[in-house]
């Protein structure tokens, strides 16, 4: 193989593909990202494949010359550093003779030792997960969306999903594709975020768990918030391709899916709640940050009061051998008795971040019921409250 790339586009590739490469296994190639050359009559190509035999992504660069046709398999991080360091040439010469590969600049000439091509795991792509093969059953479900889109699905979900939970199912967000409806829900059982598109086509109903792991990186790739993304979701695994055409994509993210059953979540949706409260979502995420400066690890509670009668919220914290918060937020509307209520700051501050409309309402019930946070009609968010006795 011997291909002429740009520095540039060479090295976002490999920063991409280097998320996903297993940083340590038992099998090395594993720690490799696989290098494939190609020439057509559509123009040439260098294609950059990573996996972690979890989560696998392939991206490919067209502003290369290919020279000969091949592949390699390349130390993920020592090709991440060189390409990084190499910031002064506009192109790279890669070549490889046998397991060893030659990288080349103007004036610096480094040589990898790698693996056989062939040693590397077969990586499925979009066609033969969607359309099936002799060896698997196609799709249960194919759609598209827009990248900007599902990263907007991703941002208001993946930070309420559970970190390293003895409960598998919740260590990922649940993807539920309904008719023309696409949604999202992530829980870690002391909060539920969920949130809720339309897209374009229609389907049968099909739901699945996508690791946390593969929606960072999802992200990583929705540059374009306008560009495509096709879905096909099997049984056991989930891919992504981003492009005009889904089998002619500029980059593939497949990823195994999480095994065990999502809890209900619709049960946890509290219903018939009396007290609803209206803010200005900047208002509250100032006053909420103030009152926690003055939490600590035993008093990890804000205590929220509503009054309705002057339309008011006094928040207020304490924490032992440091001392007392109050801040008083004037409400955009209240509608209900009035009522104390403890959170956990962190809880409503995460779900502020990612609300971008400038109005939110809170809906509650009594201070041992959870709270429920809508902003406009496509985001809830569940969050239990804290005791605070």
């Amino acid at each position: 193989m011997k291909v002429i790339c740009e520095r540039a586009a060479l090295l976002e590739a490999v920063n991409q593909v280097s998320s996903v490469v297993a940083s340590r296994s038992p099998r090395p190639q594993l720690t490799c990202i696989k290098l494939s050359a190609t020439k057509s009559n559509e123009g040439d190509e260098l294609t950059l494949s990573g996996t972690d035999a979890e989560i696998a992504l392939s991206v490919r660069i067209g502003r290369v010359d290919v020279v000969e046709e091949g592949s390699s398999l390349v130390p993920a991080d020592k090709l991440r550093q060189i390409v990084s360091a190499e910031d002064n040439e506009n192109t790279l010469t890669i070549e490889t003779s046998a397991d060893t590969t030659h990288i080349k600049g103007e004036d610096a000439h480094f040589t990898l030792h790698g693996f056989d091509p062939k040693d590397y795991p077969v990586i499925a792509d979009y066609k033969t997960l969607a359309e099936g093969s002799p060896a698997s059953a196609p799709a249960k479900t194919v759609y598209s969306t827009d990248a900007g889109i599902l990263d907007s699905l991703i941002t208001r979900t993946l930070f309420a999903a559970a970190r390293e939970n003895s409960r598998y199912a919740i260590n990922g967000v649940l993807m539920v594709r309904d008719g023309k409806k696409l949604e999202m829900v992530a829980t870690d059982g002391r909060r539920l975020a969920k949130s809720a598109v339309t897209i374009a086509t229609s389907g049968d109903p099909a739901q699945c768990i996508i690791p946390s792991k593969a929606l960072s990186m999802l992200q990583k790739l929705t540059g374009d918030e306008n560009e495509p993304v096709h879905i096909a979701v099997t049984d056991n695994q989930a891919v992504f391709a981003f492009g005009d055409e889904p089998t002619d994509s500029r980059a593939v993210l497949t990823t195994n899916l999480v095994e065990g059953t999502f809890p209900p979540y619709e049960d946890v949706i509290p219903r018939d709640l009396d007290i609803k409260v209206t803010f200005n979502r900047d208002t509250l995420a100032s006053a909420v940050k103030r009152a926690a400066l003055l939490t600590n690890e035993e008093s990890r509670g804000v205590r929220m009061a509503f009054t309705g009668s002057d339309k008011s919220l006094m928040l207020s914290s304490r924490a032992p051998e440091m001392g007392e918060a109050t801040i008083n937020v004037d409400l955009a509307d209240y509608d209900g008795n009035d009522i104390e209520i403890g959170f956990n700051p962190a809880f409503i501050t995460d779900a502020l971040k990612v609300i971008t409309d400038p109005q939110i309402m809170i809906e509650l019930k009594a201070p041992n019921k959870p709270g429920l946070f809508k902003a406009g009609s496509d985001f809830m968010y569940v969050v239990m409250p804290v005791n605070l006795s």
